[in-house]
């Protein structure tokens, strides 16, 4: 059950075995035993996992809810303040 949780997340994410074992941290070969249904995916990796990708656990475990824990009002203005400043800077409005 939970390698094919494992599976639907980096498919939606659309990323490679490698990317998404760097990103969490973990050898790409542990990876992939989670994501065949080699191995039990430890407490560490599920927390991670969530952290990194804002996996709602809830929905992990149980296949219950939302795969995505909504972004926080403040993590969306501070990425939207971010955009802006770019394109202010690449416009030459700011340095």
């Amino acid at each position: 059950m939970y390698d094919k949780r494992i599976k639907e997340i980096r498919s939606k994410l659309n990323l490679s075995v490698a990317k998404m074992a760097e990103k969490i941290q973990i050898p790409a070969r542990t990876f992939v035993s989670y994501e065949s249904d080699g191995r039990t995916p430890s407490l560490e990796f599920l927390a991670q996992l969530c952290k990194t990708y804002n996996i709602n656990a809830n929905w992990f475990l149980t296949g219950e809810g939302d795969m995505f824990i909504p972004p926080k009002f403040e993590q969306v203005q501070a990425d939207l303040a971010q955009q802006i400043r770019k394109v202010l800077k690449e416009e030459g409005l700011i340095k």
